[in-house]
């Protein structure tokens, strides 16, 4: 996972994988943009966006917080790893220094842990920039299996702006 999430800040000159969407989310109120390929089959949840690759190895997804909620928003991610299986081992935690993507703040935290599939990489990025909103990205792979999701990972991460 920290080698995605470093892969994405290095493939800033890449070009966006084709057949993807770029969505605008929440949609009643954009905060923020993100372009995932249509074969994840991205969808709206009440605080994002989520997807998960044709082949069930990754499911990525992103909440917007502000200030005041992301505490909760962390929290919610936590517990729907929790409810869907994943066991984290937190003495395996890595967290990258503070990074810049497309003008945006990013800070990484990522863990070894386990579902019922067996060994799993998971992931949170904690992404602001200078105004009040924030996103919190959330990645849970299946070992062996994410590598070949790296690049398409790369181009998600790449693609996040805000929507001011």
């Amino acid at each position: 996972m920290y080698r995605t999430f470093a892969c994405a800040l290095l493939a800033a000159s890449m070009p966006l994988m084709a057949n993807a969407a770029t969505l605008k989310f929440p949609s009643d109120a954009p905060v923020a943009t993100i372009t995932i390929p249509d074969s994840w089959q991205p969808e709206e949840t009440e605080t994002g966006i989520q997807a998960t690759s044709s082949d069930s190895a990754v499911f990525f997804s992103v909440d917007v917080a502000d200030a005041k909620s992301m505490d909760k928003v962390t929290s919610d991610a936590i517990d729907f790893l929790s409810k869907n299986g994943v066991k984290v081992d937190v003495k395996t935690q890595k967290e990258t220094p503070v990074s810049e993507v497309n003008g945006l703040q990013m800070t990484t935290l990522d863990w070894d842990g386990e579902d019922e599939d067996g060994p799993v990489s998971v992931g949170m990025a904690f992404i602001a920039d200078s105004g009040d909103e924030a996103l919190v990205v959330t990645y849970w792979g299946t070992k062996g299996d994410e590598d070949k999701h790296d690049s398409e990972i790369a181009d998600m991460m790449m693609s996040i702006k805000m929507a001011h």
